[in-house]
C-alpha cells in the first residue's frame, strides 16, 4: 500500500496563508497567488539592489525609492515596486528594465545562460542572489530543452522573397571526437521588403566548400524562399556558385568590409589607418571603371608596393566587388557598412569568448540560438538607411521587388 505523499509546503504553513479566506479565491486574479508572487519578486528585486549597491564600484550610490510596473503573469497582471538608485544605474535581471511579462524559473535560466554566464556561474549567482540551491546539471537539462525549440526554429518556413541576405560566419572551439577544433558558424541575415531583419538559420561546418554552400541554399529554398535578390558574401571559395545553382538571378556581392578587414591582416598596426583611407578611393569610386583604375593606381603607390597581397587579394575578388558600382549611395551604404550583421556577430562573439570551447555542436548551437533570438526580439525598425535604399531597390529589382512588397 502506497503512502500518502506529505504537501512540499508545510499545512500549517498553508493554514496561515489561507485563514480567513475561500481555498478557491487563491487562485483568482489578485488573490493570494497573485500577493505572493509580487511579494516574491518585490523581496528578489530588493536583493538583487542590495547586491547591487554592495559593489566597490557603485560606491557612493544608494537607494532612491521605488518605482511601479505592472507585468503579465501566466493568469493576470500584478503591479510590483522597483527599487531605484540615485545613479540610476541598477537594472534588474529577474525583470529587466522594459520587461512587461513575470518570468518563470526555467526563463530566468535561459535569459542568464543567453547573456554568456555558464552552468556554474548562474548556479553561484542563484546562490548569492536569491539563497536557491540548483546544480549545474539542472540547469544543463533547463537549457537543454532549447534544443527541441532550435530545431522547430531552423525549420520553419520562410518569406518568398529577400531583397538583401547577408551571409557570414564566425569561429568557435568545438570538442570533436576527443579535440578541440575550429569550427565555422555560418549566419544568415535576411533583410525584408519593409527593411526589417529576420535571422534565416545557423549552419555548423568545419570544411566549408560548394556542396556545403549548396545544401545551405536547397535548405532555404525548401523553406520556401524562391527569390533572394542580393546576396552579400564573405568573400569563400564556392559560394557564389552554389548561390547561383539555386537562385540563378541572385546578384552575389562580396562583402566589402570583410576585403578592407582582410586587407588588413596583412598591415602593420601603425600603418593601418592611412592604408585604409588610401583604400577608400577604390570602393567609394563612381563606376566599376573608376574603381579599377583606382586599384591599379593603389598597386603602384608606395603602399601598394609595400603591401602587394591587398590588391592581390582585390583582384581575385574582383568579379564579386564589381556588382557593387552599379547600385546609387543608399545602396551601397547599407552593403558596405553592414552594421546589422557586424552588431548582431558583435554579440555573438562576446557569448563565445565567455566559453573558451564547446562540448559539442549541439552546445554551440544553443547558446548561440538564444543569443540570436534575444538580438530579434530588440530589432523593432528597419535600419535608417532603408527608405532611401527601397526606392532604388524597387528600380533595380523591379517586379521581384515589387512582389516581395506585397507578400
Amino acid at each position: 500500500m502506497s503512502r500518502r505523499k506529505e504537501p512540499t509546503i508545510p499545512a500549517g504553513l498553508l493554514d496561515q496563508l489561507l485563514a480567513g479566506t475561500d481555498a478557491a479565491s487563491a487562485l483568482d486574479q489578485g488573490g493570494l497567488l497573485d500577493s505572493l508572487k509580487k511579494a516574491l519578486a518585490e523581496r528578489a528585486l530588493n536583493a538583487e539592489m542590495d547586491y547591487h549597491l554592495g559593489g566597490d564600484e557603485q560606491a557612493g550610490n544608494s537607494r532612491n525609492g521605488y518605482g511601479r510596473k505592472r507585468v503579465i503573469t501566466d493568469s493576470s497582471k500584478i503591479e510590483i515596486e522597483v527599487p531605484r538608485d540615485r545613479a540610476g544605474s541598477f537594472n534588474p535581471q529577474l525583470i529587466a528594465k522594459y520587461q512587461r511579462r513575470f518570468p518563470g524559473f526555467d526563463d530566468k535560466i535561459i535569459s542568464m545562460y543567453a547573456r554568456g554566464m555558464s552552468t556554474r556561474e548562474i548556479t553561484g549567482h542563484l546562490r548569492e542572489l536569491y539563497g536557491i540551491d540548483v546544480s549545474p546539471d539542472l540547469i544543463s537539462t533547463v537549457t537543454d530543452g532549447v534544443l527541441e525549440e532550435v530545431t522547430a526554429w531552423q525549420q520553419r518556413p520562410l518569406d518568398p522573397a529577400y531583397p538583401l541576405v547577408f551571409f557570414d560566419a564566425i569561429r568557435v572551439k568545438i570538442r570533436d571526437e576527443g579535440m578541440v577544433r575550429s569550427k565555422a558558424i555560418h549566419i544568415a541575415l535576411g533583410v525584408r521588403a519593409d527593411g526589417r531583419k529576420e535571422v534565416l538559420g545557423l549552419w555548423i561546418e568545419q570544411n566549408e566548400g560548394a556542396k556545403f554552400w549548396l545544401r545551405v541554399m536547397n535548405e532555404l529554398k525548401n523553406r520556401g524562399t524562391e527569390d533572394i535578390m542580393l546576396a552579400v558574401v564573405d568573400g569563400l571559395k564556392g559560394f557564389p556558385d552554389a548561390i547561383t545553382a539555386v537562385f540563378p538571378e541572385a546578384v552575389v556581392q562580396t562583402c566589402i568590409v570583410h576585403l578592407l578587414r582582410n586587407s588588413m591582416d596583412f598591415v602593420a598596426w601603425k600603418d593601418r589607418k592611412p592604408l585604409a583611407a588610401a583604400l577608400k578611393a577604390i570602393y567609394r569610386a563612381v563606376d566599376a571603371k573608376a574603381a579599377e583604375d583606382a586599384l591599379t593606381a593603389f598597386e603602384a603607390s608606395e603602399w601598394g608596393l609595400r603591401y602587394a597581397a591587398i590588391a592581390q587579394s582585390w583582384r581575385r575578388a574582383w568579379n564579386e566587388v564589381i556588382p557593387f558600382f552599379a547600385f546609387p549611395e543608399a545602396v551601397r551604404k547599407i552593403i558596405y557598412t553592414t552594421n546589422a550583421i557586424e552588431a548582431l556577430n558583435s554579440k555573438l562573439r562576446r557569448a563565445v569568448r565567455a566559453r573558451g570551447h564547446f562540448p559539442n555542436d549541439e552546445a554551440a548551437t544553443k547558446l548561440l540560438y538564444l543569443v540570436l533570438n534575444r538580438s530579434e526580439k530588440e530589432w523593432r525598425m528597419p535600419p535608417r538607411e532603408w527608405t532611401m535604399a527601397k526606392a532604388q531597390f524597387a528600380v533595380i529589382f523591379g517586379e521581384r521587388f515589387i512582389k516581395a512588397m506585397a507578400a
